[in-house]
């Protein structure tokens, strides 16, 4: 069960893919709505107007949360409770949107990676919405959401091995490659990513995510000279 495609564009074309989101979340009452982008891109070091409209976002998100903290963000909140009920911590495996967030309510300057990082950033910051970034390429479908495996880790950007038992992660064929906590190494966006998969993670009822996928969307073109872009919504049953 769980079983919803979507289309990626590959080198050799269109291909159809499987992305399947696991029972657990079905029988555990957990919500589930991802969105998800796939096209080209061009990745560069440094955009000085996304750097710009960056701290914009992380501005406004300050001013909205004055007082108050990011858990109080409805799509963090939502993330927390989902760890919680899959046996995770949330506090001590933050959900990368709080993670960054909590940053910027401490005035703790954001880290540059690269455009499509900045970007991630960007419309996480903006949304309260948890942002994978992978590289296509990289990628052996079918993909599925579901829940770590006691004893499973991989190599986590800046961190190294996380422990991923009861956390919602992505896999596919080769393991499992990302979370809303961290990403993996081996599917990270680097100068050499030609084609990206965009996944915004989402717990709760399918609420704003077209307008966060509208918000990606909009920025992959302007930052990232994105062409044809493939969206789709991908629910639990």
């Amino acid at each position: 069960s769980g079983f919803r495609p979507w289309r990626s564009v590959g080198a050799a074309g269109m291909t159809d893919f499987e992305f399947v989101i696991g029972p657990v979340f079905t029988s555990s009452g957990v919500p589930v709505t991802l969105g998800t982008l796939e096209t080209a891109v061009s990745v560069q070091a440094e955009d000085t107007a996304l750097g710009a409209a960056l701290d914009e976002s992380a501005a406004k998100r300050a001013t909205a949360l004055s007082g108050g903290s990011a858990a109080d963000v409805p799509e963090i909140a939502a993330t927390r409770r989902a760890y919680k009920v899959l046996g995770k911590d949330p506090s001590r495996y933050r959900p990368s949107a709080e993670a960054l967030i909590r940053r910027v309510l401490q005035g703790k300057g954001l880290f540059r990676v690269n455009n499509v990082v900045d970007l991630n950033n960007l419309v996480s910051i903006s949304t309260g919405f948890c942002i994978g970034a992978y590289d296509t390429d990289q990628l052996r479908p079918p993909i599925t959401l579901r829940s770590g495996r006691e004893g499973e880790s991989y190599e986590a950007i800046g961190r190294g091995p996380i422990n991923l038992q009861g956390l919602p992660l992505l896999s596919d064929e080769s393991g499992a490659f990302g979370s809303p906590t961290s990403d993996s190494e081996r599917t990270m966006i680097r100068p050499r990513t030609r084609r990206l998969l965009m996944v915004i993670y989402g717990f709760h009822d399918a609420g704003d995510m077209n307008a966060a996928l509208d918000l990606a969307s909009d920025c992959l073109v302007q930052y990232c000279h994105a062409g044809s872009i493939e969206r789709n919504v991908v629910t639990a049953p």
